[in-house]
């Protein structure tokens, strides 16, 4: 059975190297929402609506993947509804479901997000802020995730769960 694992979490806290981690350790297909904003729209607005698309393409793919492999999902995730959608689609193709949900100390965030280069996150400082206000709490996580630290410890968390 192949498994859905949604890696979610403020901007900045480092879930794309956690979903990385993951997508190699069980040998998935890692889509990432920064990544499917960009193929939809060449100019993204980041508005509701076009989140909305973001999120509906997100599960299309991964659903049509997980016919085949099991596929990590990295994106914020900021609501409960984004969440339940996830699950819903694990379940629509009968695969299995993870959530792990990656925290960050404050400060560290801010130095990580202002050292960004090259990333395909647009997310900034004040998407950070903005997204702290309107963050859904993860309450039904498989595994929680501190990346506070030094790479190591943050994949040693790992190791019970993948």
């Amino acid at each position: 059975m192949n498994t859905l694992v949604v890696v979610c979490g403020l901007p900045g806290t480092g879930k794309t190297t956690v979903a990385r981690e993951i997508t190699e350790r069980i040998d998935a297909r890692l889509l990432r929402t920064d990544v499917v904003r960009k193929d939809l729209f060449d100019d993204p607005a980041y508005t509701e609506a076009e989140t909305e698309a973001v999120y509906a393409e997100l599960f299309d793919r991964a659903t049509a993947a997980l016919a085949d492999e099991s596929v990590v999902l990295d994106a914020t995730f900021r609501t409960e509804a984004f969440r339940t959608g996830a699950r819903e689609a694990a379940r629509s193709v009968d695969a299995a479901f993870r959530l792990v949900s990656v925290e960050c100390a404050d400060e560290v965030v801010r130095e990580r997000i202002h050292a960004r280069s090259d990333d395909a996150s647009d997310a900034d400082v004040a998407v950070y802020e903005q997204f702290r206000k309107t963050y859904d709490p993860v309450q039904d996580a498989d595994l929680v995730v501190d990346n506070s630290g030094e790479l190591a410890a943050t994949f040693g968390q790992l190791d019970t769960e993948f």
